[in-house]
This record gives C-alpha cells, sequence and structure tokens, in this order.
C-alpha cells in the first residue's frame, strides 16, 4: 500500500487568537501601551472609562495599522501607487520621505550594449 499526502489549509496557522499575526500583535501591544499612558492620566482625574475607552482605541489604531493592506482603487493617486502594499510599510516609507527633505533618490542601471 502507498503513502498519500493530504491536502490542508495552512493558512491561518501563524496567527495568534485567529485575528493577529506576529506583526499586528505588536502593533496592537505597543499602541495599547501608548493608550494606557493616557489611561493612566485619566484615572487620576477620576476618569477610568475615557481612560480605557482611549487605550482600546490606540489598541485598534495599532491593529488596523499592523494588519491592513492599502487597497487599490484607480481613482486615487494614492492607492494607484501603493495598492496592495502593507500599510505600516507606507507610513514608514512616508516619516522616511519627510525626514529626508523630500528627496527620492533613484538609481539607474545602465545598459551595456556588447558588440
Amino acid at each position: 500500500m502507498g503513502t498519500y499526502n493530504l491536502p490542508r489549509s495552512v493558512k491561518g496557522e501563524g496567527r495568534i487568537l485567529f485575528i493577529f499575526t506576529g506583526k499586528s500583535m505588536i502593533y496592537t501591544v505597543v499602541a495599547g501601551g501608548v493608550g494606557l499612558l493616557f489611561y493612566f492620566i485619566f484615572s487620576i482625574f477620576g476618569l477610568n472609562t475615557i481612560g480605557i475607552v482611549i487605550t482600546v482605541f490606540f489598541a485598534l489604531i495599532g491593529f488596523i495599522i499592523g494588519s491592513l493592506k492599502v487597497p487599490n482603487l484607480e481613482k486615487f493617486e494614492f492607492s494607484r501607487k501603493t495598492g496592495g502594499e502593507n500599510l505600516d510599510d507606507v507610513i514608514r516609507r512616508a516619516i522616511k520621505f519627510k525626514t529626508k527633505g523630500k528627496k527620492i533618490y533613484v538609481y539607474k542601471e545602465e545598459e551595456k550594449n556588447d558588440k
């Protein structure tokens, strides 16, 4: 008798709690940590509920940045250029562009014609 490999779905095996990838979990925890700072500030004034809402909001923003991709929409120039890329990569590139004085260096290799 021969052995057969059974195909199985491996999509989602690298996820934590079914919705978090490793990267989105890190972004969620870091953004939630920033939100906790606001929670502690608001808890000093007795506004715990507002602090919790802000913490959850920051964690949600972190999850969105860590897991979503930019949609490819033909109507908008921004999405035509960055469509399908991860949102955190686009944000990182925009920050680098702003800090480098709005300069982009393109290196073009010259073609060599051997005759």
